[in-house]
């Protein structure tokens, strides 16, 4: 039995959490938590459910080259988690418009304009597409 995947979105105040089947075909996400509770989330998580790899959305201006704004902040994430959780193997992806995606998603998809605008979910979204962009070429 293989363990599963996980897609995450880090982002200052909140971190968009995705995961795929232990069999690591479908990609689902998860949940949306404050940034500074995530390794508290994470450690409960990893606890409960086998996780083989975690991918980390790493995140470039439009050229696809230049860091953004918050790269620092998000390898300093994976620096941590990596002395934190040494037994689960860390990649990154191209997170490069996942944000702008997931949210033409969601508004194509929900209904309600008041969960249109919920932050929360962009973040899953996010953390999914990054998730499922990886599964892809792999």
């Amino acid at each position: 039995m293989m363990g599963r995947m996980m897609g995450i979105d880090y982002g200052t105040k909140k971190t968009g959490i995705a995961v795929t089947d232990p069999l690591q075909i479908i990609v689902n996400p998860l949940e949306t938590v404050e940034t500074k509770t995530l390794f508290e989330f994470l450690t409960d998580y990893f606890e409960k459910e086998e996780v083989d790899k975690v991918i980390v959305g790493e995140p470039f201006m439009a050229d696809g080259f230049t860091p953004a704004q918050h790269h620092k902040a998000v390898m300093r994430f994976v620096d941590q988690f990596r002395k934190k959780f040494p037994d689960c193997e860390v990649d990154l992806s191209d997170e490069t418009y996942s944000s702008r995606h997931a949210r033409e998603i969601i508004n194509r998809s929900v209904s309600s304009r008041k969960k249109r605008r919920n932050k929360l979910l962009v973040d899953k979204i996010s953390a999914t597409l990054i998730l499922q962009q990886y599964l892809n070429h792999i």
